[in-house]
């Protein structure tokens, strides 16, 4: 049962609307970054929503490895692509700028693809991909990261956790919308493991000497130090439980990410310098629309792939689980519990937005400091 205070949607957004705002992101860009965050804790996927305000946004902009106001170039464009510059600004302003014109793209031509390089990180990457699903469209996306994972029968870290997200219209209330790292755990996950006190599950990280490590706090420190490494998606640090499967679909991001927009890569994207100062991260980011009206319409691709939905949740349960999921259910369950009681907040996200309201002498009260 949920503990936390909650907080009031609207409040939350225009709290970091105005957060954003002082640290001069323009406005409308400030309610598009505000978005994308609070979309994650409408999903429930708190590891990329409020609990990472302030030290992933707000913090860069303090160190100076965030710029907040992006100024976009136009590298190459076709009737059916574009490639853009982001200059180290808002990955979610040059992302909801890219997606709503490969959106357009596809409704004129059927299908249409994009590439960012030098950006920052984007949130949510279903965020992107649902762009394009709430239009009746198949939505494709992926980001390259901080090195965090380990090849197969490695220990290094060299690339990052690097999503790779799909959403595709149904004819339900929600679409498909898998949206998950390609390592066994995400580094956010690990984040907030550690700003609850918890220990991250054994099996999710390698140290450099092979060993297993679980201290959510070691983890942080040792990921940046580069002495210790997430598993793929499957484990590692060998190939028993076919680990490599997440190996090369981290490594078909990471080239996607980078190749299609002339950007960095791996070790490049620490953000850090050589002698451990802060630089930018110069991340990249891909992007597909598809438009089923181009095959045999939308309506048939809804109707097609809600039927496959039902059939998969209607199936045989293992014995003691009463309940089969498809992806992005669960997600929308977490809204349907969230949406009239406001975005739950723990005791150091609940600090931390009061240091930024009184940093910045912003006339905000929250709910948990009566």
């Amino acid at each position: 049962m949920e503990t936390r205070p909650y907080v009031d949607w609207d409040l939350m957004n225009s709290f970091m609307i105005d957060v954003f705002k002082s640290y001069g992101v323009p406005e409308d860009e400030a309610a598009i970054c505000a978005d994308v965050l609070l979309e994650a804790d409408r999903r429930g996927i708190e590891s990329h929503g409020c609990n990472r305000f302030k030290p992933i946004y707000i913090d860069r902009f303090v160190r100076g490895t965030l710029l907040p106001v992006t100024n976009i170039e136009i590298l190459n464009e076709t009737p059916t692509t574009l490639v853009m510059d982001a200059h180290d600004g808002m990955g979610m302003v040059a992302s909801y700028k890219m997606m709503k014109a490969l959106i357009e793209k596809a409704k004129k031509y059927g299908m249409a693809g994009g590439a960012i390089r030098n950006s920052t990180h984007y949130g949510i990457a279903g965020y992107w991909a649902t762009m394009a699903s709430k239009e009746g469209m198949v939505g494709i996306t992926g980001s390259n990261a901080r090195p965090s994972i380990a090849p197969t029968f490695g220990v290094e870290n060299m690339m990052g956790t690097n999503p790779l997200v799909f959403a595709l219209p149904t004819d339900e209330e929600f679409p498909f919308c898998i949206d998950c790292a390609t390592s066994t755990v995400q580094r956010g996950k690990i984040e907030y493991y550690a700003r609850q006190g918890k220990e991250t599950p054994a099996g999710m990280v390698v140290a450099n000497d092979g060993s297993t490590l679980t201290d959510s706090e070691e983890i942080l420190k040792r990921l940046v130090q580069g002495t210790a490494a997430l598993a793929p998606l499957g484990g590692g640090p060998g190939d028993e439980m076919c680990g490599y499967k997440g190996y090369g679909y981290a490594a078909v991001v990471e080239i996607l990410s980078a190749a299609l927009a002339g950007g960095q890569f791996m070790k490049a994207l620490t953000g850090s310098d050589p002698e451990g100062n802060p630089q930018m991260y110069h991340l990249g980011h891909f992007f597909f629309v598809v438009d089923p009206d181009a095959f045999l319409g939308r309506e048939e691709f809804r109707k097609i792939a809600g039927e496959i939905c039902r059939a998969l949740r209607a199936s045989k349960k293992a014995p003691g689980y009463d309940r089969i999921y498809t992806a992005g259910e669960k997600e929308y369950l977490a809204w349907l519990d969230r949406k009239d009681k406001g975005v739950p907040v723990g005791e150091t996200v609940q600090k931390e937005l009061i240091e930024l309201r009184d940093r910045l002498d912003l006339p905000y009260k929250f709910p948990f400091e009566d």
